[in-house]
């Protein structure tokens, strides 16, 4: 024993030092890298000078707003440690480029951008408003991936590499499904749930999608992709929606080589990207060696970002991105930190407005009750809200739009899916793959539920299901208030389906279409105010010393781990961990990744 206590001493004396000497190399990179960055910017100090071409690189993922680096050990190995761009910082820059008189073009260079399509026709719809001002834009690809594709046709010439190709294929998605994966390790999951289009917890339980998941999954791509489709042809004169399918279902034109693809009035030009400086110098009449080539951030950060705070007349503008969660990091919606937010912007005299800016497929129901009561106590104060629609508005997301004075989404926005289910894993069969039997002795049958290690039985699975269905008919009544239509109604258009934007408007689950812009304007509008600050909530801080939590909690993840590493892909494993850490009842729309 005393040996045992040694050693147990001292791994945690080691693993301690371990920890401080990661976090010291932590402190040494980032104090080198603003050294760096502060000798260089001293050495050249970036400036938007005459002349200034904005550079926007379409590549790698896009998330809604800056947030801060997630630390794990692979990536301060690698050094990969950049943060993703984001939409609000894209679209801010774009929309100054616009009333920049030393911005003279914007030049798109695509390189595999990765986003949903609403992310994606958010940024479009913000470079369709700068050609408005009578600049050009100019693009260019190696390769056109689909969300390339579909962005870069809004520019005035498209440039492909000659030995490069269009990566048109059409819109889908694929979901995974995980029964066989879990039945490997031994765990089943018992479902009760409200709605007949309710699919989230198909992958759990089926090995194939269900027919009426199929269907509505068949209309909600269609319909999206017609919309794509006739974006990309109001920009290319000459394609038609009919062109357009042909070279993909017939030609596979994303299999062809470049000249096929100008050949058929995709593109403009065949050039290398070394050519592109002279071709953009002559396209605004300006020497080459004259061009000053800008990023995005480097035009947002000359913004008053403290414009908006000093204003009496503010409109907050609160972020509600990822799965709502009962905790959570800033990846997610934790309602314990969204709910003081609320009250606190319900309290203060100077906000007079909010939008809520929701791109969330849902989560915890009672998560998302929290937000919502916070929401009702924030327009009892007399202010308006509005909500405005990202990538997905669903289920619990949903749940938390559905009171506002007014919703606005973009065409290509998902959501409804309104509906609840209960998730509860069955670890039995994994226990006895380890040798371990959990005996239960108890005053009543429910002492232990729900049990995560023995099935639930018929009594128990029956009271899960009256739990569901009240939390359903809790949806169902918040919907029919804030949207103004009949329990009946709500319930044919409910069913868990989810909707695109464009029929979700015309069955009354959305008002308008348009982006976060638009709604501001319809608050300041609904207000009477025409002089007023934008207010961004919540705030994300990074400090070192919150990295210490994430080295800590590695050491249990590598337990999971290597227990599961003869039966489990490590692909799938964080998936495992993350389903198994869920509250047994959610609000949450059916997994689904749409992209091009």
């Amino acid at each position: 024993m005393l040996k045992k206590f040694f050693l147990n001493a001292l791994s945690s004396f080691i693993g301690a030092w371990v920890a401080i000497v990661l976090l010291g190399a932590v402190c040494v990179m980032v104090i080198v890298g603003i050294v760096a960055r502060l000798g260089s910017s001293q050495m050249n100090p970036a400036q938007v000078t005459k002349d200034s071409v904005l550079t926007i690189d379409l590549q790698g993922e896009i998330d809604e707003i800056p947030m801060p680096v997630d630390f794990d050990y692979s990536r301060l190995i690698s050094g990969n440690l950049e943060k993703k761009q984001s939409l609000t910082e894209l679209t801010k820059a774009i929309s100054a480029a616009a009333d920049n008189r030393n911005i003279k073009a914007i030049y798109l260079k695509c390189n595999s951008i990765v986003a949903s399509p609403a992310t994606l026709n958010a940024l479009r719809n913000a470079l369709l408003d700068f050609k408005e001002s009578g600049k050009q834009i100019i693009a260019y690809g190696d390769m056109l991936a689909m969300g390339d594709y579909y962005i870069a046709t809004v520019a005035d010439k498209l440039y492909l590499n000659p030995g490069g190709d269009v990566g048109l294929k059409g819109l889908g998605g694929i979901t995974p499904f995980f029964k066989g994966l879990f039945d490997k390790i031994g765990i089943q999951f018992q479902v009760v749930k409200v709605g007949t289009y309710k699919s989230a917890v198909e992958p759990y339980i089926h090995e194939e999608m269900s027919a009426p998941a199929r269907a509505q999954l068949d209309t909600l791509y269609g319909n999206m992709w017609n919309l794509i489709l006739e974006g990309i042809t109001q920009q290319r004169k000459g394609l038609t929606p009919e062109k357009i399918n042909s070279l993909i279902n017939n030609d596979f034109v994303f299999l062809r080589k470049a000249d096929f693809a100008l050949a058929n009035g995709l593109v403009d030009g065949l050039q290398y990207e070394r050519s592109m400086d002279s071709i953009i110098a002559a396209s605004i009449d300006k020497k080459k060696d004259d061009l000053n080539f800008v990023s995005p951030s480097l035009l947002v950060s000359q913004e008053d970002m403290l414009a908006g705070l000093n204003s009496k007349n503010q409109i907050a503008v609160l972020y509600a991105c990822g799965e709502i969660q009962d905790g959570g990091g800033n990846n997610s919606i934790n309602y314990e930190r969204y709910v003081p937010i609320i009250v606190e912007l319900a309290d203060d005299e100077n906000v007079k407005g909010m939008v809520l800016r929701v791109n969330s497929p849902g989560g915890s129901v009672f998560g998302s009750e929290q937000i919502g009561e916070a929401l009702d106590y924030f327009q009892s104060k007399g202010k308006t809200l509005a909500v405005s629609m990202g990538d997905y508005a669903a289920s619990g997301g949903y749940w938390i739009s559905c009171g506002a004075n007014r919703i606005f989404a973009d065409p290509l926005t998902i959501t409804g899916s309104i509906g609840i289910f209960g998730l509860i894993p069955n670890a039995e069969g994994l226990l006895k793959k380890l040798g371990l039997n959990m005996v239960t002795v108890s005053t009543n049958p429910g002492a232990t539920f729900p049990s995560l290690v023995k099935p639930l039985d018929g009594r128990q699975l029956e009271g899960m299901q009256t739990m569901v269905e009240e939390g359903y008919d809790q949806f169902v009544a918040r919907v029919s208030k804030g949207r103004k239509l009949s329990e009946a109604k709500v319930r044919r258009i409910g069913e868990g389906r989810v909707w695109d934007a464009v029929t979700a408007m015309k069955i009354g689950l959305v008002d308008e279409l348009g982006g976060l812009q638009d709604a501001i304007e319809w608050v300041a509008s609904d207000l009477d105010i025409k002089n007023y600050g934008v207010v961004n909530f919540p705030s994300y801080e990074t400090k070192v010393w919150d990295f210490l939590p994430e080295l800590m909690n590695m050491q249990s993840k590598e337990k999971y781990r290597l227990l599961l590493s003869s039966e489990v892909s490590p692909l799938f494993f964080e998936r495992i961990l993350k389903v198994m850490e869920r509250k047994p009842v959610q609000a949450l729309m059916p997994e689904m990744k749409v992209g091009f």
